[in-house]
């Protein structure tokens, strides 16, 4: 019965291995088509641009490292016209003070501030952005997080794909800028060479996206009050994803932009990184259930190491997980080097058998519970939905 049993882990950890590497070619492939795209239409003559007036919505939280330069890059877009709206649910949130530093510095941007006092849904960020929009003078939106820093011609390049009235979002890959701590250079490399990867695998597999990513996300006014307004899932943990996905609905396409912006990452502790990983893990569970179940065939490095154990260090077992471990390197370099042009990569490259490991470990605890920490508050998450946790 043992014999029969070890039979089988032997047998699930080789399917493992080599799932893993089909995986991993398709991120490769997926890539080579994203960056092809982009020469591509680098190449191609340059039209009439469109600059239609654009709001962009930026609901805060308290600070993040580098916020006021993050927030700055906004107010020096070479673009015509936009404004800036924050909004803060806390009157004295401390965000506040770098909102007015900014329109001290910038008093010819129209830059507004906004104090949202209605909680309308768990998801305060969404309650905000419900508050804040009748604030905004345009019809096209972009709304990203606070720690996003952008280049001069992020505007003009997001917004560009939104001229054709087929397509209703835009969004954007990121990479991370780590702290010097080792959570922090944890989460960097997998944004880099994981979470970015299988953006590009499921838009390639899905034909398409069917939802944003929360670094950017570029619609008009008109579609979102179409899928019922902010207020409509101000109870979901992945709003982004909620709103990309109920907008995709509407029969119109969501376009990856050209354009890489960054997070700038805080000093996460190791507990703050698995915290933050374990959230993360449980919204996209809830959301993508059937392709977060599909993860356990992404994991090589696991699963080639389980083969060399149970092969007993047989030359094939030690051959499969080379070309695992190799192509596993060959995304990580191509993603995060050519398409993302991550210049902290190389530096953070020895910590991917503990980058890899972590996510197993993650996977499974993720399905071990709907508890979720995010920003200082605890949640019950349930069907993509919160509801706030009782205080210990």
């Amino acid at each position: 019965m043992i014999h029969y049993a070890t039979r089988i882990i032997q047998l699930a950890a080789l399917i493992g291995a080599i799932s893993s590497a089909i995986y991993y070619l398709i991120c490769w492939w997926s890539a080579s088509v994203f960056l092809r795209r982009q020469t591509a239409s680098r190449s191609r003559p340059a039209l009439t641009e469109a600059t239609p007036p654009i709001s962009i919505l930026k609901p805060l939280k308290g600070t993040d490292p580098e916020i006021y330069e993050c927030l700055r890059s906004h107010c020096l877009q070479d673009y015509p016209e936009y404004e800036i709206i924050f909004g803060a649910s806390d009157p004295n949130d401390p965000a506040i003070a770098t909102v007015k530093r900014l329109q001290s510095e910038f008093p010819a941007n129209r830059i507004q501030l906004i104090v949202c006092p209605k909680i309308l849904g768990a998801n305060i960020k969404v309650s905000n952005l419900a508050q804040m929009l009748p604030f905004a003078r345009h019809d096209h939106l972009i709304v990203n997080d606070s720690d996003i820093r952008v280049e001069s011609s992020y505007l003009r390049r997001v917004i560009a794909p939104l001229a054709d009235p087929t397509v209703g979002m835009v969004t954007c890959l990121y990479r991370g800028v780590a702290a010097p701590s080792l959570g922090s250079r944890l989460e960097a490399l997998g944004i880099s060479t994981d979470f970015c990867a299988g953006v590009l695998a499921a838009r390639q597999l899905e034909g398409g996206m069917r939802f944003g990513l929360g670094s950017t996300l570029a619609f008009r006014r008109g579609d979102v009050q179409l899928i019922g307004g902010f207020e409509s899932f101000a109870d979901y943990l992945a709003d982004d994803y909620e709103l990309g996905r109920r907008i995709a609905d509407l029969g119109l396409k969501v376009e990856l932009s050209d354009v890489v912006v960054e997070t700038v990452l805080p000093p996460y502790s190791v507990h703050n990184f698995l915290q933050h990983q374990l959230r993360w893990s449980r919204a996209i569970r809830d959301a993508r259930v059937r392709g977060y179940v599909g993860l356990i065939f992404t994991f090589g490095l696991m699963w080639s190491v389980v083969t060399v154990i149970l092969a007993n260090g047989a030359r094939w077992s030690w051959e499969l997980f080379a070309s695992v471990s190799f192509l596993r390197l060959l995304v990580a370099l191509v993603i995060g080097r050519v398409v993302l042009a991550d210049r902290q990569l190389l530096r953070n490259l020895w910590l991917f058998p503990l980058r890899d490991l972590t996510a197993v470990a993650v996977w499974i605890t993720s399905f071990a519970g709907h508890t979720v920490s995010w920003r200082g508050d605890n949640f019950h998450l349930r069907n993509g939905k919160l509801s706030r946790a009782a205080p210990r």
